[in-house]
């Protein structure tokens, strides 16, 4: 990665209906660790520092499994969408001048390779 700064912006915050359950889309797990923990250790991996999780429905639930990542918390308090949900940190990203990277936070399989690239080619 060059050396101009990325913050990455996780969207944490959906119900999982399509799951037909009442845990949170991104706490399902899969090789026992819920799949929003892959894309965190995913980001940083990539070399991204600072990590942003935009959480909604049992956002407490999210934020205790997560707590020992090392990231923010940012509430969307009803979920109006994913530009609804990147416009939660406006506050946090004020002030920042680098790139934001947005990330779904259901997307275990996406490799640090891939983000690597893509910062790149950006």
């Amino acid at each position: 990665m060059d050396s101009r700064l990325v913050v990455a912006v996780i969207l944490a915050a959906g119900k999982g209906k399509r799951m037909k359950s009442d845990l949170p889309k991104v706490l399902h797990k899969l090789a026992g660790k819920p799949m929003v923990e892959y894309v965190v250790k995913t980001a940083k991996k990539a070399g991204v520092e600072r990590i942003i999780l935009v959480v909604g429905h049992k956002k407490e639930k999210t934020q205790e499994h997560l707590k020992h990542l090392d990231v923010e918390f940012v509430i969307q308090e009803e979920q109006l969408g994913t530009g609804h949900a990147v416009l939660q940190t406006k506050d946090l990203l004020s002030n920042f001048d680098g790139d934001i990277l947005i990330l779904c936070g259901d997307m275990p399989l996406l490799k640090s390779s891939t983000i690597k690239k893509l910062l790149k080619e950006h």
